[in-house]
């Protein structure tokens, strides 16, 4: 059982990854979750457009993609983050580059914990669940 990290079309984003994925499983926990296999793949925007379109049947560029595998109370998935959305989010959201990527790789989690965003109220929960969650990120991560 493992959290791995992968680049598809880019570098990986210069992330202290020890510290992200004991993170991760801090978060998890608050859940009563535990991790299983997670991979992380970081993408262009071209590359997740093109996972959205071809297992999703979306045409838009999206900053995540979680696909889900959890059985139980453990966790697993594989989540595609494109780092040129995260970088056009934090542009437009006037927020830290790196904060927003942790935001998004937190979110993926979420996602896996049960907590959803589409539907009424759903985004002002998750995005409350972001938030503790990026409370609890390690300060040498920030």
């Amino acid at each position: 059982m493992a959290i791995a990290y992968y680049a598809e079309e880019t570098e990986l984003p210069a992330i202290f990854q020890e510290k992200v994925t004991g993170w991760i499983k801090e978060v998890a926990a608050t859940y009563g979750k535990r991790t299983g296999d997670i991979s992380y793949i970081f993408c262009s925007d071209e590359k997740i457009l093109e996972v959205n379109r071809q297992y999703l049947q979306h045409d838009y560029y999206t900053d995540i993609i979680t696909f889900d595998y959890t059985t139980g109370d453990k966790i697993s998935g594989d989540l595609f983050i494109s780092l040129d959305t995260v970088r056009t989010n934090a542009e437009k959201f006037q927020t830290d580059y790196n904060e927003e990527l942790h935001r998004t790789i937190i979110h993926g989690i979420l996602h896996l914990c049960g907590i959803n965003d589409k539907g009424p109220g759903e985004r002002e929960i998750m995005e409350a669940c972001e938030n503790r969650a990026l409370a609890m990120l390690p300060e040498e991560c920030r």
